[in-house]
């Protein structure tokens, strides 16, 4: 089993609820859930976690903790510019923080930034360097300087 892979990723959030219902308006359909603590998302060979932010403290073993955001992204790629548009809009539907709208940027592709609820960002984006596969998973492309 190879060690460079993430199987889930947990998201800490204040209100669950509100979280689900934001996410359930982006299309996405829970998996698997502990009312109140955890809701599990499938996705492409791994699984997205929404945690309540006490559940997830004293999960981690730390029930004191404050948690918040990290600095991190979260970023879905799409086939094209309009999807991209598409997706940005409907996350500013369901509730999201508009952080910088898609547009054009240095690296030669399209990309915006949305905060979720909870602040978490994610990025929309297209890259014409990479292109994705018919389920929207990502690999990239082999370098051709090699």
């Amino acid at each position: 089993m190879t060690p460079q892979r993430v199987t889930l990723i947990t998201l800490g959030v204040a209100d669950l609820d509100r979280s689900k219902s934001f996410y359930g308006a982006l299309g996405w359909v829970p998996t698997r859930e502990m009312p109140g603590e955890v809701v599990f998302y499938q996705i492409n060979g791994m699984v997205l976690g929404l945690f309540g932010r006490g559940p997830l403290a004293r999960d981690q073993g730390r029930p004191d903790a404050v948690l918040g955001t990290g600095a991190m992204t979260l970023a879905q790629n799409f086939a094209d510019e309009g999807a991209v548009d598409v997706a940005y809009a409907a996350a500013l539907a369901a509730g999201a923080s508009g952080l910088k709208a898609p547009e054009k940027v240095f690296w030669g592709g399209y990309s915006g930034y949305y905060a979720d609820p909870d602040e978490h960002v994610w990025e929309v984006a297209h890259n014409p360097f990479w292109p994705l596969s018919g389920d929207g998973s990502l690999t990239l492309p082999a370098d051709d300087a090699d």
